[in-house]
């Protein structure tokens, strides 16, 4: 028998993450920070991320938000095939438990109704919404708030598939060095490689949420992003554009099949506010 839901159980749940991924910045992003102190170079560089840490755990333990920015509400839900859901649409209740999750937690609302027409939502809906198919009967829930900053500095290209490695680390470097202090470093590089515009599009975004330090299973991959890694520390953007070492924390490559005449690349970043949180449902 598949197993029943009433989409009104994802209600609290969304509204309780959107709140934890905009107080409580992600343990394993501050330790990467922790760590990149005594690896900086610049006495600015390590005032900043010392500035950055300090303002992280005073977020996480007056519960408010670590960034005015609270960003656009990015839903990622893997949803298991056996599962049958009941009540109100699913994309209704998600969006309800956003506009709880936001107004209740005295979050920004960033979004506007009209790109054209600029006027603001009021709730910070909708959501962008992602969903995966997966087997079984479980449903995962992860809130990823995207601020504006970086999410303006990403990018994407279809390349000529003769520039191959090269040309997919060429447009890294340039959209990073693009980017600068805009997207407020140190960074968080999600890369997606192949598929089409938007299968590209959505792996880089995705990327983000990979553990730091794991790598691509695939070792071609993995040796690209520890290059990469390593080139865009070279590039003295440093902690908030301020000069020095530490630009990035991590980078994240994945892959996916694609046409024969294409070679599509995007590129995806994350500010030094790496927030998601996520639940089982």
């Amino acid at each position: 028998m598949p197993r029943q839901v009433d989409t009104a159980q994802v209600i609290p749940v969304i509204a309780g993450l959107v709140q934890k991924a905009c107080y409580e910045l992600d343990e394993g992003f501050l330790a990467a920070m922790e760590t990149a102190i005594a690896e900086e170079e610049s006495p600015y560089g390590k005032d900043t991320l010392d500035l950055l840490i300090r303002n992280a755990h005073y977020a996480k333990q007056e519960q408010i938000a670590c960034c005015h920015d609270t960003g656009s509400c990015v839903v990622f839900m893997e949803i298991g095939q056996e599962v049958s859901w009941t009540g109100q649409p699913l994309v209704d209740a998600i969006n309800e438990g956003v506009r709880k999750g936001y107004k209740e937690g005295y979050l920004r609302f960033s979004l506007v109704r009209d790109p054209l027409n600029r006027v603001n939502t009021g709730d910070n809906t909708p959501a962008m919404l992602h969903t995966d198919i997966v087997a079984g009967d479980g449903i995962t829930i992860t809130i990823m708030p995207k601020g504006g900053g970086s999410e303006n500095m990403g990018a994407f290209t279809t390349l000529t598939p003769d520039l191959g490695a090269e040309g997919v680390k060429d447009f890294v470097l340039k959209t990073v060095e693009a980017a600068g202090g805009k997207a407020c470093p140190p960074i968080l590089v999600g890369v997606g490689v192949g598929g089409t515009m938007d299968q590209c599009c959505s792996m880089a975004k995705k990327a983000l949420l990979r553990p730091i330090g794991e790598r691509n299973s695939d070792p071609f991959y993995a040796d690209m992003e520890k290059e990469l890694l390593e080139r865009i520390n070279k590039t003295g953007i440093g902690p908030l554009g301020m000069g020095g070492r530490i630009t990035a924390l991590d980078v994240f490559v994945d892959y996916y099949p694609c046409h024969i005449t294409s070679l599509p690349v995007a590129v995806n970043l994350q500010c030094h506010a790496s927030r998601f949180a996520t639940a089982t449902l």
